[in-house]
C-alpha cells in the first residue's frame, strides 16, 4: 500500500501550488545539483552531493546510475539502502501534481534493491530489501522484500524467488 498524503486543491489544477508548496530558491539548487549528478558518472561524487547538499539518505555501496532523475521538489524524502542500484534514466517521484488534488510521500528503497533502467517509482511507494524491478516498469506500489517484479504497472514475476 502507497504510504502517501493527498492534498485536495481548489480552483486551478495542483500545478498552481507549487511554489506555495516550494520555495524557487530551492527548486534551482535542487535542479542544478540533481542535473549535475545526473551527468556525473563518479558514483563517490553523487552520493556526496545528494547526501550533503540535497539531504537524500543513501546508504553506503548504493550505486545510482547515469540520468537517474530525483524528486526535483522533495528529495530529502528518498531514502536508497546500502548496496542497492538504481538503473539509467530512472526516475524517483516523491510528488504527484494532478488536476484536483497533489499528492506527497517517501519512496523508500531497501538494501541491495536492484530497479532496472527506465523505471518509474511514484511517491509513497516502498521497496523491500532484496527486491528486483525489471527493466521500463511503473512501481505504484510497494514491493515486497526479495520479491521480483516488472510491467506497467508493475505485477509479480517471479514468486519462487522469495525466502
Amino acid at each position: 500500500m502507497r504510504d502517501f498524503f493527498s492534498y485536495p486543491v481548489y480552483g486551478k489544477n495542483s500545478m498552481h501550488e507549487m511554489y506555495r508548496l516550494v520555495k524557487p530558491w530551492k527548486v534551482i539548487r535542487n535542479f542544478i545539483i540533481i542535473q549535475t549528478c545526473r551527468y556525473t558518472p563518479s558514483l563517490g561524487m553523487k552520493s556526496f552531493l545528494y547526501r550533503k547538499i540535497l539531504g537524500m539518505n543513501i546508504g553506503q555501496d548504493a550505486a545510482v546510475g547515469l540520468m537517474v532523475m530525483m524528486d526535483i521538489f522533495f528529495p530529502e524524502m528518498i531514502h536508497i539502502g546500502e548496496n542497492s542500484i538504481i538503473g539509467y534514466n530512472t526516475t524517483l517521484l516523491c510528488h504527484e501534481f494532478l488536476i484536483g488534488e497533489y499528492r506527497l510521500g517517501p519512496v523508500k528503497i531497501g538494501d541491495d534493491v536492484m530497479i532496472g533502467a527506465n523505471t518509474t517509482v511514484l511517491p509513497g511507494v516502498t521497496i523491500g530489501d532484496g527486491a528486483v524491478v525489471a527493466a521500463c516498469s511503473l512501481v505504484n506500489r510497494d514491493v515486497p522484500p526479495s520479491s521480483m517484479v516488472g510491467g506497467v504497472p508493475i505485477k509479480e514475476l517471479d514468486k519462487t524467488r522469495r525466502n
